[in-house]
């Protein structure tokens, strides 16, 4: 028998690291996931995988770290999923995460650079480097204009990316990734904070959900589906950058529209404005132009937005309605 592909990932424990470990298994591949140490370990979003998988210390802060992982491991593909992933929160962190999204991306790169030139590399790119959107919508050309700390360290990862793929001839690919959600997604994003708040009114146990902007568009779609996009990148005969996206992009209100609805309620009444939860500087029209995906790739999406957002509500209750029986058993996501 062939032996197994290897891969590492990197911030496996989020959304996206738990979908591609999924995935990659399916295939067949050994996966050894990258967790920074913890008191406390965050790893339910992969409990039911732990028992298939491999994890290891090391920090995209610490050069040293990500060399000694790699040495040992030898991984066939690398997935750097890591970063300080909430934008809100990088106008309080500038500094970090400058140095998780940016330099972090730089210090993955030298380590394959220096221990196996020949590992396939996926950076997770991100739609919020166009932040001022230049043109509507945006293709792999669409000049970048962030609008975060966050999307201006995506910017460097970027072309740090690029970069080394055209300095030391590296399998390097960025994925350009819109907004993609699911019912993994953190309690601080806007989708799962909705899902959550829907679910909430609905079995009484709260009578109001405060958000900022109901207006800003973003181009959502399933994490699962995107994570097979990554995947795809690495198959390729040559590495190359692509944007991921549905290609249609839904407000605020849409979504806040559309979970209510599936259970039955208003939204209006229930809705609270609150300024504070504005960012300091909008990005208010992401859509994305995934043809070249589409068509180099073979990807398409399988879950549609209103698919997405009803899983998503479905999930909430089913977990709070859970929670409600069994106090004791809550669940942390």
């Amino acid at each position: 028998m062939p032996k197994s592909k290897r891969a590492i990932i990197t911030g496996i424990t989020g959304q996206d690291g738990s979908y591609l470990a999924e995935l990659l298994l399916d295939k067949g591949y050994e996966v050894v996931g990258i967790v920074r140490r913890a008191s406390t370990p965050n790893t339910w979003r992969i409990e039911h995988l732990l028992n298939r998988i491999e994890l290891r210390p090391a920090d995209l802060l610490d050069q040293l770290s990500l060399i000694r992982v790699i040495g040992d491991v030898r991984p066939h593909e690398f997935y750097n999923l890591a970063a300080m992933s909430f934008v809100p929160a990088s106008w309080d962190q500038p500094f970090l995460t400058g140095e998780f999204n940016a330099l972090g991306v730089t210090r993955v790169l030298e380590a394959i650079r220096q221990v196996d030139t020949s590992i396939r590399l996926y950076q997770a790119s991100s739609s919020e480097m166009y932040g001022k959107v230049r043109e509507i919508p945006q293709t792999e050309l669409t000049p970048f204009y962030p609008r975060s700390p966050y999307g201006v360290a995506k910017v460097y990862g970027h072309y740090i990316t690029v970069n080394y793929r055209e300095s030391y001839d590296l399998f390097a690919c960025a994925g350009i990734l819109f907004n993609h959600e699911s019912p993994r997604r953190g309690l601080e994003f806007v989708t799962r904070k909705i899902s959550d708040g829907v679910a909430r009114i609905k079995l009484g146990l709260t009578d109001s959900l405060s958000l900022g902007n109901l207006e800003a568009q973003r181009d959502w779609g399933f994490a699962g589906d995107y994570v097979r996009a990554m995947w795809l990148m690495l198959q390729q005969k040559r590495p190359d950058d692509y944007v991921i996206a549905t290609g249609v992009s839904h407000s605020v209100r849409d979504v806040v529209e559309t979970a209510f609805a599936h259970v039955g309620l208003d939204w209006q009444p229930y809705v609270r404005h609150d300024p504070g939860l504005m960012r300091p500087a909008e990005v208010d029209h992401l859509v994305g132009e995934a043809s070249k995906a589409r068509a180099e790739l073979g990807w398409s999406e399988t879950v549609s937005f209103q698919r997405l957002v009803e899983m998503m509500v479905d999930a909430d209750v089913e977990c709070l309605t859970a929670a409600q029986r069994a106090p004791e058993s809550v669940s942390t996501r």
